[in-house]
């Protein structure tokens, strides 16, 4: 398994053109908010998001082997909680 790192903070930036919807990009720089920077928050945010989906589908067969041994075994380890 690869560690993904979801902090681009620090990576050197490149100019893009991208099209926005141009009530939004008014709404923003009424609100003095930077464009770039958001549209970078969320394109962080996608990644991460997608990371995460295409870990869950390729290790699937591992979380339902997982699930299906809790279900008829219970919790290796449930007799020493304290709760």
């Amino acid at each position: 398994m690869v560690k993904q790192d979801h902090d681009f903070s620090a990576h050197i930036r490149k100019p893009t053109n991208v099209s926005l919807d141009t009530a939004l990009v008014a709404e923003a720089k009424r609100l003095g908010i930077n464009i770039s920077r958001a549209c970078e928050t969320g394109l962080s945010q996608q990644i991460a998001q997608e990371h995460g989906r295409v870990w869950k589908q390729e290790n699937a067969a591992a979380l339902e082997s997982s699930n299906t041994y809790v279900e008829h075994t219970g919790l290796p380890i449930a007799q020493h909680r304290q709760f």
